[in-house]
């Protein structure tokens, strides 16, 4: 009697190619805040990027630690093996996801949150002009859906940046609340005008959770019921409001964008997740 055949082993999953990486050096650093830079980044290899939504990412490539002054390094251009970007020694670039501030014909400005140990922090703290480094992107960005009469925007640092887009483009009769938790005092901003817009500060309490204060201003709040809710921030968090919406208010997902910006204990920076 002839053994059957083994079953054929399952095709590896494989993701879509995200665009190419482009080039860039660093052109000026700022910082608005104590915690927060300011980078802009230049090179000719920008030119025909487009942002079309706002909220939207691009992944940030920046020298591997321990390569030296980031001046001296050539940095090295991944490649997508159909899952992820690696290096040609197998190891995992240096790499995160952040929302573009401002993108200019050849130019774009990133903020960056310095909080952790982690490659993009210890980098955007260190940055000098000449520096180099990479973008690939866009990633998909936030559709605005024109049927809602509320908008709830609630985030950690990491997402002021989109917080401010959001404002700036959000239909000016439409009420908007926005809560936004910070580490510190110092780390609040200015932020742009929005006619109907109520913006409140929390500071996290010593001690608590990275989310904490996000999470308690969330639970807080009173939805209507076709409010449209965008959050962003650490995960653990984030994936709180995510059961107090879906779970426990039974809010339609299509009404909600809510997702993990970064996970506390992983290096303090932004996840390539966006």
């Amino acid at each position: 009697m002839t053994s059957p055949s083994p079953s054929p082993s399952p095709s590896p999953r494989t993701r879509r190619q995200p665009p190419p990486f482009r080039r860039v050096e660093v052109r000026t650093v700022e910082r608005p805040t104590p915690r927060l830079v300011r980078i802009t980044l230049a090179g000719p290899e920008l030119e025909g990027l487009t942002i079309e939504r706002p909220a939207a990412s691009v992944r940030l490539l920046v020298p591997s630690p321990g390569e030296g002054s980031p001046a001296e390094v050539a940095l090295v251009i991944p490649a997508w093996n159909g899952n992820e970007f690696l290096l040609p020694d197998g190891a995992r670039p240096a790499l995160r996801t952040f929302t573009p501030r401002r993108v200019g014909r050849t130019t774009l400005d990133l903020e960056i949150v310095v909080h952790g140990s982690g490659p993009a922090s210890g980098w955007a703290d260190a940055a000098r002009p000449g520096d180099p480094a990479a973008v690939s992107g866009p990633g998909r960005g936030y559709e605005i859906d024109e049927n809602a009469t509320s908008f709830l925007l609630a985030g950690d640092e990491t997402a002021i940046p989109a917080i401010g887009q959001l404002l700036e483009v959000l239909p000016a009769d439409h009420p908007v609340h926005v809560h936004i938790e910070v580490g510190h005092p110092d780390a609040r901003l200015d932020l742009p005008d929005h006619p109907h817009a109520t913006v409140e500060w929390h500071d996290l309490p010593a001690g608590a959770p990275p989310g904490d204060a996000m999470v308690g201003a969330v639970l807080a709040t009173d939805l209507a019921p076709d409010a449209r809710v965008w959050v962003a921030g650490e995960a653990a968090a984030v994936q709180r409001i995510r059961r107090h919406l879906f779970e426990e208010l039974g809010l339609p997902r299509a009404q909600a964008w809510v997702r993990g910006y970064w996970k506390h204990g992983r290096h303090g920076d932004a996840e390539d997740d966006q």
